[in-house]
């Protein structure tokens, strides 16, 4: 399917999307855009960007890049790449728990209308089992979910126990990629490892069809535990480095530094229910490090086991 596509399931939620010369943006935050498709790695000008921000009223933007690019922070991609998935592939622990999850439940595709009627206690109890601020209320759940029923490259996946909806997923084709998007369980099941059976059956399913040669399970979050990708890991999937770019206007750009970065920081630990503080600091705090040269950056702990060549692409 084509980014148009994506564009539209934004925009029947009330997103603004805008078309440059690099890429398509879309508006995370008011007033704050970030890039899509999310697998492109692009590296816009700086008239491209200077007019995107003046264009749009925007105070920052994010976007992915190369590694060898000159700015941005170090960062990476969950991917999957390659046309073999079995159950042998991975290590024993996740092979075992696969197994128990399959054991537990069926995995299967879903109406788009039974994922917003139930999917909504999936996605509130999994963002709060990982402490993160809720932003969405169960209104925009349902639109999001509704917004995607008949947009082609669009797919809902569930873990089913008995006739209860334990995890789901919602994926999209993209070129001959497939994203894995909202993954939530509640927590009743997760000691019956649905999760793992519903990463393992959507990845292998999406592999084995003509035309899709990688999937995207998730992009370095500027504000969620890393324990959300070690999931990820666990189940075959790599760390693709690649770097993060926030760009901020330039009229506002001396303001974002250091020391307001120490103030957002503590702003963040007194009010942890703050979604806004949350994403803020998180800007700041890419923004911040991609200004650093590449070897004196914090590297995100996927990324420090590895033996990565400072200036490979």
């Amino acid at each position: 399917m084509k980014p148009e596509v994506f564009g539209e399931w934004l925009r029947r939620q009330g997103h603004r999307v805008v078309r440059t010369a690099s890429s398509y943006w879309n508006d995370q935050a008011p007033h704050v855009y970030q890039a899509f498709p999310y697998h492109w790695l692009i590296r816009p000008s700086e008239y491209e960007l200077r007019q995107l921000l003046t264009d749009q009223k925007a105070i920052g933007l994010r976007y992915s890049t190369t590694l060898d690019s000159p700015v941005g922070h170090v960062s990476y991609q969950a991917v999957y790449e390659g046309a073999e998935y079995s159950i042998e592939s991975l290590g024993k622990s996740a092979r075992k728990n696969v197994r128990r999850g399959l054991a537990n439940c069926k995995v299967e595709p879903i109406a788009f209308g039974r994922l917003a009627d139930e999917g909504w206690i999936l996605q509130s109890d999994t963002l709060q089992r990982q402490g993160r601020a809720i932003k969405m209320a169960l209104a925009d759940w349902r639109l999001k979910c509704l917004s995607a029923d008949d947009l082609e490259g669009f797919e809902a996946w569930g873990a089913i126990v008995g006739n209860r909806l334990a995890a789901s997923v919602i994926t999209f084709q993209m070129d001959d990629c497939c994203y894995m998007l909202y993954q939530q369980c509640h927590r009743d099941f997760l000691v019956q490892h649905v999760n793992n059976a519903l990463s393992f059956v959507v990845t292998q399913t999406m592999l084995r069809r003509a035309g899709i040669g990688s999937i995207l399970y998730g992009l370095h979050s500027l504000d969620a535990p890393p324990e959300v990708d070690e999931f990820k890991f666990r189940m075959g999937y790599t760390a693709k480095p690649i770097r993060q770019r926030v760009v901020f206007h330039p009229a506002l750009a001396p303001i974002f530094n250091k020391a307001t970065h120490s103030i957002v920081s503590r702003l963040r630990a007194w009010l942890p229910s703050s979604p806004a503080i949350a994403k803020a600091e998180g800007m700041l705090r890419f923004h911040i490090q991609g200004l650093l040269p590449i070897e004196q950056q914090s590297w995100p702990e996927c990324l420090k086991p590895q033996s990565i060549p400072l200036r490979s692409a």
